[in-house]
């Protein structure tokens, strides 16, 4: 059985606790919106809110799984416009979570080729 050294689960616990903040950062700035979206002014969502409401929607589910309802669309937007920066801002998280994926993939698999040279070609 493999042992965890000290520096080891000190980086797991720094990662859990991270995940926890960002989950909680991102409910906390959802809420916000939807109260920004329920102002008294009048006001309907537009473009701008729309793409921060896309951007944030796949980041809701670990606050939706906990049982805290978040409102991840306003009922009360523009139409056309609210709907394109939906779609735009739930694009952009995806390229951008996509693209951190994959990007360590790539990095994980050259150290895999980098360590498989190495030991079939010891010095």
């Amino acid at each position: 059985m493999m042992q965890l050294n000290g520096l080891k689960i000190s980086k797991i616990f720094l990662r859990l606790i991270s995940i926890v903040a960002t989950a909680s950062l991102v409910g906390w700035l959802l809420n916000g919106s939807t109260v920004k979206t329920e102002a008294p002014d009048g006001t309907p969502a537009g473009f701008k809110l729309g793409m921060m409401h896309g951007a944030m929607m796949p980041c809701a589910m670990p606050n939706l799984i906990m049982g805290k309802d978040v409102v991840i669309y306003a009922p009360r937007n523009n139409g056309r416009m609210y709907k394109l920066g939906y779609t735009v801002g739930v694009n952009a998280c995806g390229a951008f979570f996509f693209g951190l994926f994959f990007w360590r993939v790539n990095r994980l698999r050259k150290n895999f080729k980098a360590v498989r040279s190495a030991l079939a070609n010891p010095v």
